[in-house]
């Protein structure tokens, strides 16, 4: 079909290129830089990683493939041509190798929690966007795994994943090969035990091949049924429906969606964690709501669940149109939000200090408002800063002002002042959505250039990091080096440019505003010398800037909006200079100020082209409605294009 595509020259002159676009465009040559130092560093000649250890228990196999996660995300935001070759060479050598260490069956997890599983399809995520083409068949292969009973995944019936550690190996049951789950002292001292009521408090410390907390009773009470994290496969299936638009997908999503969302209406608007092979919640727990594997009371409570309710109601509610599926996520979000306590984060028993304290860094002192992770038989527990990713994802998302409202709420709560711009590189690479939101909200304008060097600082970090650890012979217990070097970095990229926050980590799939296309290189992502910021998301007026840096060169894109080409803009405003008077006459030695007038255009889809002639720079405040069309990886070059809804 034809879609309306209307056609903008920038006009006003580029006289003092703004402090912003020059670090934007000077961070994208330092990360072209540093992932070529890293392939030629720490991988083979056919991607894989340089390790020589095996793997000895179920668990590894997503700190291969988390390494490159973001690389293509990079070369979705304007990185280097071959970036997306490389990425897909490192998938490929990747998988090969795991496979060779008995980790996969078909290319894909034997069998294991989707807390993990998530944060393995990160990279094939982004090389599905990327090239669609390519991967597709990869894609839609292991989508089926889950929508197509016979794999022995799904119980369609019951509407129920049936065991927590899933895949492409049905004969994988339970959650460990051998007597017992491999659970060690520091990982006991951090999280406690799963089940902690079977052995009283002030008992003797069982044998752990005889705890029954990580043996039998593990494997009978946790081995089997669906567990909430398993949630996070709806990005899987979603993945699928984008490139296929094939409806089993989804209403895959739909009835496995809708039956945790009615769960979670029976227990108060809360999401259980567990759902026995019969479909009753808590069947094998004694009743209990909480208590499932990667669930509410073990290990990391909403830091897994949260995730993969997110991942789930934004796929729900991309498919149906229907924003009632993220109502499983806000009654969660607002209980732990009234069960908060004020108190610094050194009073805290939280279990996770490895991550705030580097992202709060001299705050942990400060009283500030806490609020529970978890929940067992003692009530909330684990105290911790919200998670500002979830909340912001999905005031994103909806543009609800209750879901603002909560973020606003969060911001006064807190006793640390959320401008504040730090130096850290989360195993997630996010974290920053505080100062990010007060950018948006207009009270942060320094917030690019404080991004920007702060990651800068964090890819020449990971480059000191790679120059001590090069040649190191990784064993097993070391496996997360790879990820502590990865030198990319892109959530400042992600939330300056595509307006956009930084993935869910534990398998979403990308949000943003807008996106770009190189209309020459017929590519995504910005191109060379054009650097953008977007400064407001309101779909009423999202505005960005685009400035051409190059002083010879012209270049010429397409600005698309939504992530997929969900959106589309209903009219665009932008600014224009009327004429070239402000160059001077013959004998001025100066320039004069440009004049600058608005100008307005209707659009009408989801794309619209803009030329940047060399030194030029334009505003553009868009029009936005939102997810009024199926989400596509259909790129602007297409011919046969998908419609509205």
């Amino acid at each position: 079909m034809t879609i309306p595509r209307p056609d903008i020259t920038a006009s006003v002159p580029l006289l003092e290129p703004p402090g912003w676009a020059l670090a934007e465009r000077a961070l994208f040559d330092l990360l072209d830089h540093a992932w070529r130092r890293f392939a030629r560093d720490f991988t083979g000649p056919d991607g894989r990683l340089t390790y020589r250890d095996t793997l000895t228990s179920r668990d590894g196999a997503d700190d291969f493939y988390e390494v490159f996660f973001n690389w293509p995300q990079l070369y979705l935001l304007g990185g280097a041509d071959d970036l997306l070759a490389e990425s897909g060479r490192h998938w490929e050598g990747v998988t090969a190798q795991l496979t060779e260490l008995g980790m996969l069956t078909g290319e894909y997890e034997r069998g294991y929690d989707w807390f993990h599983q998530g944060e393995s399809l990160l990279l094939l995520y982004f090389l599905t966007m990327a090239d669609p083409a390519r991967w597709a068949g990869r894609a839609v292969r292991f989508a089926e795994l889950y929508v197509d009973p016979a794999h022995g995944n799904y119980d369609p019936v019951r509407r129920i994943i049936r065991r927590p550690h899933n895949g492409s190996d049905p004969d994988r049951a339970g959650l460990f090969d051998g007597t017992h789950y491999p659970w060690l002292d520091r990982e006991a001292g951090s999280y406690g035990f799963p089940l902690d009521w079977l052995v009283p408090d002030g008992a003797p410390e069982p044998d752990r091949a005889r705890d029954p907390r990580l043996a039998g009773e593990m494997t009978a009470r946790m081995g089997a049924g669906d567990t909430a994290v398993n949630l996070a496969a709806a990005g899987l299936v979603l993945n699928a429906w984008i490139l296929t638009g094939d409806p089993r997908y989804r209403d895959w999503i739909e009835q496995y969606v809708g039956a945790w969302r009615e769960r979670a209406a029976a227990n108060g608007g809360i999401v259980p964690d567990n759902v026995g092979p019969d479909g009753t919640v808590g069947s094998l727990l004694d009743g209990r709501w909480y208590g499932g594997h990667y669930g509410w009371s073990w290990p990391h409570g909403w830091y897994s669940v949260g995730s993969a309710a997110a991942v789930a109601a934004l796929a729900a509610g991309a498919v149906a149109g229907d924003d009632g599926y993220l109502d499983l996520l806000r009654p969660a979000l607002d209980a732990m939000i009234e069960n908060g306590n004020v108190m610094a984060f050194t009073e805290s028993d939280s279990s996770l200090p490895s991550k705030w304290c580097p992202q709060l860094a001299e705050a942990i002192a400060v009283p500030t408002m806490l609020v529970p992770f978890r929940h067992s038989d003692r009530g909330w527990f684990d105290y911790n800063p919200m998670l500002a990713a979830i909340p912001m994802a999905l005031w994103h998302h909806s543009n609800n002002p209750d879901d603002r409202r909560r973020l606003d709420e969060l911001r006064k709560a807190a006793g640390y002042d959320w401008r504040t711009v730090r130096s850290f590189r989360s195993k997630e690479e996010a974290g920053h959505e505080e100062p990010w939101f007060t950018f948006l909200a207009g009270d942060n304008p320094d917030f690019p250039e404080k991004i920007l060097a702060a990651a800068q600082a964090q890819v020449r970090h990971r480059l000191a990091r790679m120059r001590v650890y090069h040649g190191a012979d990784v064993a097993e217990a070391d496996i997360h080096l790879w990820q502590q070097c990865n030198p990319v970095v892109t959530e400042a990229l992600v939330q300056l440019t595509w307006g956009g926050p930084q993935v869910i980590y534990n398998g979403g799939l990308q949000q943003a505003r807008i996106r770009y296309y190189d209309a020459v290189r017929r590519r995504p992502g910005l191109p060379a010398s054009v650097a953008a910021l977007v400064s407001s998301i309101d779909p009423a007026a999202t505005v960005v800037d685009l400035v051409n840096l190059d002083p010879e060169q012209d270049r010429t894109m397409t600005v698309q909006a939504g992530a997929f080409a969900e959106h589309a803009i209903e009219a665009v405003r932008y600014t224009a200079c009327p004429d070239r008077s402000w160059i001077g006459g013959l004998y001025d030695y100066g320039h004069r100020e440009p004049t600058v007038i608005e100008q307005h255009v209707q659009v009408g889809g989801p794309w619209l082209t803009l030329r940047l002639p060399a030194s030029t720079r334009i505003r553009l405040t868009l029009t936005l409605a939102l997810r009024t069309r199926n989400p596509s990886y259909a790129t602007p070059f297409d011919e046969d294009l998908p419609g509205s809804r």
